[in-house]
């Protein structure tokens, strides 16, 4: 697949994911979702490789600014249950990614874009970022996730009242909620971001994948965690990155895995 609105590329293993819509302050209107749909459904998955991505947006002002609210003008209630469900199913892939995905958020994360940052595992804000779900203030509510994810992160009723105000959290306030991981100088997130990236690549790939896993288990109602947990421990207990890592261990040397 082609991509219009997504720019990629790839150094020492780190993929860094730019939704390029500047004219629109990278708003995702459909081909963008059912290009990061692609993305992360059939390119992504295929780089095995890959240390992790990190996600940001085009320019210095805006992450993403949310959804294109054009697209809305037409919505019937069946058909905007499809436009929500489809970009559900996106940010499931996202979140359920086996390699770390971390959002530098350089800007405006609002409505859609907010929803996209905290499908990601990690968030690493500018300064000057904005984080919100203003869905209210045109009559709908957040479809991609916003009610339950932001839940997840900053708690019950903090969320509450910014989903019902559609008030904007700055990137310092973001941080002492814990949205975000880290606040950096203005142009440094996706610096930040590679940081991280390569520290975590340091690690047993197969215990980073199942990380991932578990945690997301917790959140899964279809699912328990603490078991989920405890299949996955034997899952790694038995990988020749567990021989390794314990051998160096006992050595006193770097382990060298080899995500098997």
């Amino acid at each position: 697949m082609a991509y219009d609105n997504l720019l990629i590329a790839e150094n020492n293993g780190i993929l860094l994911l730019t939704i390029h819509r500047p004219q629109a302050m990278n708003a995702l209107n459909t081909q963008t979702i059912l290009e990061l749909q692609h993305f992360f459904g059939q390119d992504a998955p295929a780089r095995t490789h890959l240390k992790g991505i990190i996600v940001t947006g085009a320019g210095e002002k805006a992450f993403v600014a949310g959804a294109d609210i054009k697209e809305f003008l037409g919505l019937t209630a069946e058909k905007g249950a499809e436009f929500s469900q489809r970009g559900q199913d996106v940010f499931f892939l996202i979140e359920r990614f086996p390699k770390p995905i971390i959002a530098a958020v350089n800007g405006f994360a609002l409505g859609g874009g907010c929803e996209l940052a905290m499908a990601c595992h990690l968030r690493i804000a500018g300064e000057k970022a904005r984080f919100g779900q203003p869905e209210v203030n045109l009559g709908i509510i957040p479809g991609y996730g916003g009610t339950q994810r932001l839940i997840q992160y900053i708690g019950k009723g903090k969320a509450m009242e910014l989903l019902l105000t559609a008030d904007m959290l700055g990137a310092e306030e973001a941080l002492r909620l814990g949205l975000v991981n880290h606040v950096v100088p203005a142009g440094e997130e996706v610096a930040k971001a590679t940081e991280i990236l390569e520290k975590i690549a340091t690690k047993g790939p197969v215990a980073i994948q199942k990380i991932i896993e578990t945690v997301n288990a917790y959140f899964r109602h279809d699912e328990d965690g603490f078991a989920r947990e405890v299949k996955e421990f034997g899952v790694t207990t038995g990988t020749e990155d567990f021989k390794e890592g314990a051998a160096a261990f006992v050595e006193k040397r770097k382990a060298d895995f080899q995500g098997k």
